[in-house]
């Protein structure tokens, strides 16, 4: 059983760590921008909608890999996954204020960014027929 969490434990890590990064930027290469489009609109939902009742912010991977992590042993101190994970990959331990604000500034300039991306490529979809 412990390994099996385990195992989660770095799943989450990596695949977590990964869907953030691909948020950030996936916007950039056209064939991963409607997929980008999709999870930032699920990691939006998650935050300003099921937030209404679990709490802004919420994300159901963060919810899980606590549970998975609070299952091993492990007391979780941090309420934001970007500060777990600046704390786990580079020993950071930033204000936990400032690290929500800069979440919600990158999130929002990379859904506007997709969202314009997605747009300029319809439009030339259009223009092509």
């Amino acid at each position: 059983m412990k390994f099996i969490l385990y195992f989660l434990d770095y799943f989450f890590i990596i695949f977590h760590t990964s869907l953030i990064i691909f948020n950030c930027f996936g916007w950039i290469f056209k064939k991963t921008r409607l997929l980008n489009l999709i999870t930032l609109s699920i990691t939006a939902f998650s935050w300003f909608i099921l937030g209404i009742w679990y709490g802004f912010g919420f994300c159901f991977c963060t919810e899980c890999h606590w549970k998975v992590r609070e299952l091993i042993g492990y007391k979780n101190p941090y309420y934001s996954y970007i500060q777990f994970l600046l704390n786990l990959l580079f020993k950071f331990d930033l204000d936990s204020f400032l690290v929500d604000r800069v979440t919600l500034i990158v999130f929002i300039i990379s859904y506007i960014l997709s969202i314009i991306m997605n747009i300029n490529d319809l439009r030339r979809k259009k223009i092509k027929l």
